[in-house]
């Protein structure tokens, strides 16, 4: 592992945006230097659990489009490279059953702006009927009145895989990675940037400031307020396994409420993940941590029992009651549910790409080729992600 304590870009927090980062920097040829307290992958932020949905039809907005379209060419290009899996291609369902009313991601109308989304960027999709939809997924029992879209080049993204294939390349290409070293302090240093961390100083022109929920802890003070919210995922066993498998069953959101609550989302069940079972959760918006430290890891029983009774019960059929495994992940959250990618008004040598609002990593790669754009090439940052002019702090 190379020494170097200069460089031209350093890089702090590698899960899903900073080794997209620190890869399209060292495919540019620029010198980067990535730090992580972690050994990433690692399951202490917001990058694990095996699996993650992807969809190109993007009901959050019109802004997120091209940078999915775009991350599935990267992780394409990624396993031509490596030989690992990183997207799977089984389909993306998504469900309305509360009338284009749902909440979702700090959006109301997701169903009606995937498809405005699928539309603009030339996505393969349908409509099924809930007819159709009893016919080709008996496993989902529907009310009939339900709204659907059916996308089949979303499915899976797998992110373990991916943070270690982006940061082997980047290692390969000339990047130096520096783990296992906790950021202390950010601070101008002439005419660029000094990162000190408990190890050693390293210096910089610029700084790529994507370390999730410990970002609050290092930027500075102009930044909107963010929450760092505490989620749970659980896998449950199925009667018929092979019923769910990929090549039968989409990675699925379904909204069945108009609250932000009223929802949750689930994979197919994918050999040789961790677990072999079928992957749902949910997601809560209000009980917020100060520091990524004080997030309970912890899962209680009554955990994925809840989540059986109030979500998947009556809509899943064949799915177990008690979980064969739960985790616990977090994410950092804006105002609004949208993403933060902007230069630190209090610094502009630092350019922060936080929050993901819980449905970044999808995006991540492309992300990563942009935030290499505008450093190493002088690209414009995408205006729909500003930070604007609040202070950043950790809502409580």
């Amino acid at each position: 592992m190379s020494e170097a304590k200069s460089a031209d870009v350093i890089v702090i927090g590698l899960g899903a945006m900073g080794s997209a980062a620190l890869y399209q920097l060292a495919r540019r040829g620029v010198r980067a230097i990535g730090i992580d307290r972690f050994a990433p992958p690692h399951n202490e932020g917001s990058s694990h659990g095996d699996t993650r949905i992807t969809r190109c039809g993007v009901g959050e907005g019109a802004a997120y489009g091209p940078l999915v379209a775009r991350s599935h060419a990267i992780w394409r290009e990624l396993e031509a490279e490596t030989g690992a899996q990183l997207l799977l291609q089984c389909g993306f369902l998504a469900i309305d059953g509360a009338a284009g009313g749902a909440h979702f991601h700090g959006k109301t109308g997701f169903l009606d702006a995937t498809i405005a989304s699928a539309r603009a960027g030339g996505v393969d999709f349908s409509q099924p009927s809930v007819a159709e939809a009893r016919a080709r997924w008996p496993q989902l029992a529907l009310t009939g009145d339900e709204a659907l879209y059916h996308e089949p080049g979303g499915g899976v993204v797998f992110p373990e895989r991916c943070i270690a294939a982006q940061l082997q390349r980047a290692a390969a290409l000339g990047a130096t990675i520096r783990t296992g070293e906790t950021v202390t302090a950010i601070r101008p240093d002439g005419a660029g940037v000094a990162v000190t961390t408990t190890h050693a100083t390293y210096r910089a022109a610029r700084v790529v400031l994507s370390a999730g929920g410990w970002t609050p802890g290092l930027a500075g003070t102009a930044l909107p307020p963010l929450k760092l919210l505490r989620q749970v995922l659980h896998w449950f066993a199925a009667d018929d396994p092979a019923a769910f498998g990929a090549d039968r069953f989409p990675s699925f959101i379904w909204q069945h409420g108009p609250g932000d609550a009223d929802s949750f989302y689930g994979f197919p069940i994918i050999p040789g993940l961790s677990t072999p079972g079928i992957k749902l959760a949910g997601e809560q918006y209000e009980a917020s941590s100060p520091t990524p430290e004080a997030v309970d890891k912890a899962v209680a029983p009554g955990e994925a029992a809840a989540l059986h009774r109030d979500h998947v019960a009556g809509r899943l059929r064949g799915i177990t009651a008690s979980a064969l495994r739960s985790a616990v992940c977090h994410y950092t959250f804006a105002p609004g549910g949208d993403f933060i990618i902007d230069t630190d008004p209090a610094d502009d040598r630092v350019l922060v790409v936080s929050a993901c609002s819980g449905h970044g990593f999808k995006h991540s790669a492309g992300i990563g080729a942009h935030v290499a754009a505008v450093l190493a090439e002088g690209a414009a940052l995408l205006p729909a992600f500003g930070a604007g002019r609040s202070r950043l702090v950790l809502a409580r």
